[in-house]
């Protein structure tokens, strides 16, 4: 095993692997095993169904409990964003996953190192294999470093843009006015909340709260949403 590999998720991720040849085949491609079948090598695709499963589970229960006035529909839109395969791509090279793999050299030469479906594959095979070595809570951590700040910070907010759906629904009779007011807002600088309202012609219609006025504004946004879709 690449003990560069194993440093880094030390140093980065405060993680230590129990059993290191899980680890190992997670970073296995069936590549490398097809050109290496004296060494009797397992690829990481059994790992990367069981890691497959514990992200979407990870990634639910985080946006059930990060947004609990949005609706599932919008719930379901979200988790395929962040879930999907570019996505995870991307989480895999911001992790230098990609420089660890082992490949044949087929799929090296032909560009396998950079091929988002292939990093996607990885970063939930190491998923899987970090589930079975350290448990659900393991991969909640991890996840909480990588993946679920980017949600919170709005990263995957296009795909959860409340205020324009919220005004396609009401004015689909005629012209209204949306007014978004901040009502309060708490806590030291780096870590503020602000608290928001929506109102339609004057009518409070959805409150709503988040990290930033922005997010605020979304989340209220959603609990009218929620609200007007009863």
């Amino acid at each position: 095993m690449d003990n560069q590999l194993i440093n880094e998720l030390k140093e980065k991720f405060n993680i230590v692997f129990r059993d290191v040849s899980l680890l190992e085949q997670a970073f296995t491609h069936s590549s490398y095993v097809n050109e290496h079948r004296n060494l009797q090598l397992s690829d990481n695709e059994r790992l990367e169904f069981l890691g497959d499963a514990v992200l979407e589970l990870l990634v639910s229960r985080f946006l059930y409990n990060q947004f609990p006035t949005v609706p599932e529909g919008r719930l379901t839109k979200l988790r395929a964003a962040i879930v999907r395969e570019d996505s995870l791509a991307k989480f895999a090279k911001e992790c230098h996953f990609d420089r660890y793999i082992r490949l044949g050299k087929g799929e090296e030469n032909s560009g396998g190192r950079n091929r988002p479906s292939l990093l996607c594959d990885l970063f939930e095979s190491f998923l899987g294999a970090l589930y079975l070595d350290q448990g659900l809570k393991a991969v909640h951590e991890f996840l909480g470093k990588i993946v679920f700040p980017k949600v919170k910070a709005g990263a995957f907010s296009h795909e959860m843009d409340h205020k324009t759906r919220l005004q396609e629904v009401l004015q689909r009779s005629g012209d209204v006015l949306i007014d978004y007011r901040l009502v309060k807002e708490e806590g030291p600088a780096h870590e503020r909340l602000f608290w928001t309202e929506v109102f339609c012609d004057g009518q409070l219609i959805g409150k709503g709260h988040g990290k930033s006025k922005k997010l605020a504004e979304q989340d209220a946004a959603a609990n009218a949403l929620g609200h007007l879709e009863e």
